[in-house]
């Protein structure tokens, strides 16, 4: 079984989407790298301006649906 014209075209479409251009995996994985440092620094921020920094989790505070 020869593979036909459209898995040849699947193919080189990948290796296209993969290695083609100036390093597109490389760029994708340094935008998702600053993505999860945003997203940390976000979270360290949004503790720090609580001014107590809770370390149990959420469930330390309580639920205002207990009341």
């Amino acid at each position: 079984m020869s593979p036909g014209i459209w898995q040849i075209l699947i193919v080189v479409l990948i290796v296209l989407i993969l290695f083609g251009g100036r390093g597109k995996i490389a760029a994708i994985m340094g935008d998702a790298a600053k993505g999860i440092k945003a997203f940390k620094k976000g979270l360290n921020d949004e503790e720090g301006t609580d001014g107590s920094q809770n370390t149990a989790g959420p469930s330390a505070k309580g639920n205002p649906k207990d009341s």
